[in-house]
């Protein structure tokens, strides 16, 4: 039987345009709205005013993923027979890299391995579990991590679970079941099976999703929208009569270029608005000659995508709204996003009815790093409707932590990750940016300079993440402070290099790594640095 990848449909069937702009995202956005600067080498002009903000930032926002896929989970963050794991078989080094990160909650099982994946094969004695074979990756199962695992490890780092639901091959009874087996005390049928299984507290898991990608013909079990927005609905409406509090997503679009893009969504939500909090969005940006025909250029602009899917998809929620007249609006889970496209075909995708294989282990580049902090500036900007989102993946698969059997090291990416996660906090500041621009085909006009901001009331600090899209060019920057201006920088970093295809590995794992940034002067209401050419900077200030 032929196996039809997610890269080999969307390749076929996607003819959409790459056309986007700021001037297309919504109005709230005072960088969308930004005029350019008077001339290509101008000095870029941020206004910044703490009392006008966006909204709260969900820490949320910058989550994670974690599938049984390849080696995300054995050899991961998994792996009893490493002389680096502890008593339960977990990677100690990983575990406190990701508690130091400070990673706030974590999708888990999947992915398109949940779509087929029995939870039961998960839980109970281990000489017991079945190994299965994964028909999502062709890849063979031990199911010797499972759920008590994962909430177990969760616990550890210090993270939250963000539960995928079985709704390819699974039912709605199914996905009851297993909330009834996480959050029910004791004195019903999969509670009492939870504790048999030697765990006494539920695990009160509040985030759950739906399935995964079923708008996709690659997924197992994949049915049309009404057929799915049915299902999800029966399952949400059994969920809740188990646990009423808990926060359902329904699966959106898997891609913006997908044919039904939109018009799933809104199907989906006519049948099950009512009973689920959010929709879930994904996106996977290439450099390749389809989506931008190896231009660096474009690729580092190709954040402004993700704001203007944003938009759309909460256009759509919104629109549903209004027609059910509902008081309710939902929020919106970016549950997978990420730079993928080397590692997407062949041999890289087929574990070949192997344990642990090799795959989907992206090496990413500074221009890559470049592309993330964007993408974080546009989860940052989009606030309001954002909720959660989901770095794919957290290790080994598509991710910013890469281990082997001695240790661990950081990609690229893992850098603008990182500060998010680190400065991002309080409100998002509703910035005003006026700068150049320059021309990308099948775009509206790009702004050099891409900015996303935060004010802090706990500590009152202010933070800037700055992206200089010119690959050639340092550029002036001048925020103009239009209220209490900052004291001093608590804080400065940027990463830039001379080769946009610089890489680390484990034999030059500094090789593109943060340096130093030269704290600017604050004079007044008025800051000025000057970020280096092809860069992504954070600032952090205390007012």
């Amino acid at each position: 039987m032929s196996r039809l990848t997610r890269r080999g449909f969307l390749k076929n069937t996607s003819t959409a345009g790459l056309a986007c702009s700021a001037s297309l995202l919504v109005g709230r956005s005072a960088f969308a709205a930004a005029k350019p600067a008077a001339g290509p080498n101008s000095a870029v002009r941020i206004y910044a005013d703490t009392r006008r903000t966006v909204a709260p930032l969900e820490r949320n926002v910058f989550g994670s993923f974690l599938e049984h896929l390849g080696r995300a989970i054995h050899e991961g963050i998994y792996d009893p027979s490493s002389k680096l794991s502890d008593s339960n078989g977990f990677r100690k080094d990983v575990l406190n890299e990701i508690h130091q990160l400070g990673v706030p909650i974590i999708r888990y099982p999947g992915g398109n391995f949940v779509s087929g994946y029995n939870w039961l094969d998960g839980v109970g004695p281990k000489e017991d579990r079945p190994h299965v074979l994964d028909k999502a990756w062709n890849t063979l199962e031990n199911n010797q991590f499972g759920t008590n695992e994962f909430m177990a490890w969760c616990k550890q780092v210090g993270t939250l679970p963000l539960m995928g639901l079985n709704l390819g091959t699974g039912t709605p009874e199914g996905a009851a079941a297993l909330l009834e087996y996480c959050n029910v005390d004791k004195g019903t049928k999969w509670s009492d099976l939870r504790r048999k299984h030697g765990v006494a507290e539920p695990h009160r898991v509040q985030h759950w999703c739906l399935g995964n990608e079923m708008d996709g013909p690659w997924q197992i079990g994949h049915m049309t929208a009404s057929e799915y927005g049915m299902k999800a609905a029966d399952a949400a409406r059994q969920m809740r009569a188990v646990d009423p509090s808990v926060k359902l997503i329904a699966c959106g679009s898997s891609n913006s270029s997908m044919p039904t893009y939109l018009e799933w969504d809104r199907d989906v939500l006519e049948h099950c608005y009512e009973y689920v909090d959010g929709l879930s969005l994904h996106r996977y940006f290439t450099n390749t000659p389809e989506e931008t025909g190896g231009d660096s250029e474009k690729f580092v602009a190709l954040n402004l995508t993700m704001d203007r899917q944003i938009t759309e998809s909460a256009a759509v929620c919104d629109m549903v709204q209004g027609h059910k007249r509902s008081p309710k609006k939902l929020w919106l889970s970016f549950d997978e996003w990420n730079v993928w496209y080397r590692e997407r075909s062949g041999e890289s995708m087929n574990g070949h009815e192997k344990e642990a294989p090799h795959l989907l282990e992206e090496v990413y580049n500074l221009e890559d790093a470049l592309l993330v902090g964007g993408l974080v500036n546009s989860l940052v900007r989009h606030a309001d409707r954002v909720k959660i989102a989901c770095l794919a993946q957290l290790v080994n698969v598509i991710a910013p932590i890469m281990t082997n059997a001695d240790g661990l090291y950081r990609q690229t990416i893992f850098y603008p990750y990182s500060w998010g996660l680190q400065y991002a906090r309080g409100a998002v500041l509703d910035l005003l940016v006026e700068s150049s621009t320059y021309d990308v085909k099948g775009m509206d006009k790009v702004p050099h300079v891409d900015v996303s901001g935060t004010f802090n009331h706990e500590d009152e600090s202010i933070s800037m993440f700055l992206l200089n899209r010119d690959l050639s060019n340092a550029r002036e920057v001048e925020i103009v402070w239009e209220d209490a201006a900052p004291t001093r920088v608590l804080a400065s970093s940027t990463l830039t290099g001379n080769d946009l295809k610089a890489s680390n590995s484990f034999a030059a794992p500094q090789r593109v790594a943060p340096q130093t940034f030269e704290k600017p002067a604050v004079s007044g209401a008025r800051t000025r640095l000057e970020l280096p050419a092809r860069s992504y900077t954070v600032v952090q200030w205390s007012v």
